[in-house]
């Protein structure tokens, strides 16, 4: 493992609003002119290099991962060394100025390849921690930080929730009539060959549009969800990221290539209501793209209808289920944290003290 280079985990903030009137109800954060996005963005230190939109939502990929802007819904997910929770009190102010109050809060992250370059507030969990607790206002009062563990020292998923008490997910009681997921998947030691797929030919006279729609061609990404419209972009010299589209859902990919410390993310969302051949398939894609050692799935849903199909599509394909751990958080329900290597690999246990870990099959 290299001792430097660009960290490749994200950093992943998710803001819910809400308001009184209809007509901002209509657009409301998506009403945000691009000067007040950018300004938001350049305290997080990254910059938009592509978008694309329709009537449900904004995505922004950004020159360090992905933006969403929903009326009353925003997702930011940042790499590298940027400063992702210092956008969070300027977004709250532009919320209030379109009369959109912060009803709940839901921070993520896994484990920094090099956590010692990372910038306050994001030095350690506790600090950040420590930091949304101070920016978030009062009213979201029903708060829950936890770092869950896996047997593999270089995987852990942190996790911190706030919400009102509109947002109390209650488990046993009926939910709404469609119960969404968000799913968070992360690769490291990429398969070598399919790694150089995301790497540019010198001087190869393309924009980052146009060398960005040739790797999602060369690698089949546009596969992995074939009805969604994609807004790809590559890095020079290397380096890749893509957010798809379709209907009211998103899905977003990131890629950092280099020998050493390569790493792929997935991310989507759904319904415990589709197919359930369609969680399968797209696990199957996403780990024939990539081909990873090792890679964690982290399922956050008010329902436990998804998660059970993870290991199920993911064990076929070379990879075995080391670990997986589970808590209730009270604005988001249940997150569920499964860690796979290939099967070939030895790993090292650590105490999975703090969470609920399930039994796993042989």
């Amino acid at each position: 493992m290299a001792e430097s280079g660009f960290e490749g985990f994200e950093k992943r903030l998710e803001l819910h609003f809400f308001g009184d009137d209809p007509v901002i109800h209509d657009m409301g954060l998506r009403l945000l002119d691009f000067d007040s996005l950018q300004e938001v963005l350049d305290a997080v230190q990254c910059t938009v290099v592509s978008a694309v939109g329709n009537q449900y939502f904004d995505a922004y990929v950004l020159s360090e991962s992905s933006l969403f802007v929903y009326p009353t819904k925003i997702i930011i997910k940042t790499c590298g060394t940027t400063q992702l929770l210092k956008s969070v009190r300027p977004l709250i102010n532009y919320a209030h100025d379109l009369g959109l109050t912060l009803c709940s809060c839901r921070y993520t992250r896994g484990n920094f390849i090099f956590p010692k370059s990372q910038p306050f507030p994001h030095t350690s969990f506790k600090e950040e921690v420590i930091y949304l607790e101070d920016k978030l206002p009062i009213t979201l009062c029903y708060r829950k930080a936890t770092v869950m563990p896996s047997k593999m020292t270089s995987h852990a998923w942190h996790v911190f929730t706030a919400c009102d008490q509109t947002q109390v997910v209650t488990p046993s009681l009926p939910s709404l009539p469609d119960i969404a997921f968000t799913m968070e998947i992360c690769m490291t030691d990429l398969d070598r060959v399919l790694a150089r797929k995301f790497f540019r030919r010198p001087n190869d006279g393309k924009n980052g549009d146009t060398a960005g729609k040739e790797m999602t061609d060369l690698t089949c990404i546009g596969d992995i969800n074939p009805g969604a419209i994609i807004c790809d972009f590559a890095f020079d010299p290397c380096g890749y990221s893509m957010n798809g589209i379709d209907g009211d859902r998103y899905s977003t990919i990131h890629v950092t290539p280099e020998d050493g410390y390569s790493y792929a993310s997935y991310e989507c969302v759904g319904s415990v209501y589709d197919d359930q051949d369609d969680v399968v398939q797209m696990l199957t894609k996403v780990v024939q793209v990539f081909r990873p050692a090792t890679m964690s799935v982290s399922t956050t849903c008010a329902s436990h209808e998804v998660w059970t199909r993870v290991a199920h599509a993911i064990e076929p394909l070379g990879l075995k289920c080391r670990s997986c751990i589970m808590d209730e958080f009270p604005s988001a329900g249940t997150v569920v944290f499964q860690t796979f290597t290939a099967a070939r690999r030895k790993y090292s246990a650590v105490d999975t003290r703090g969470g609920v870990e399930l039994e796993l099959g042989a």
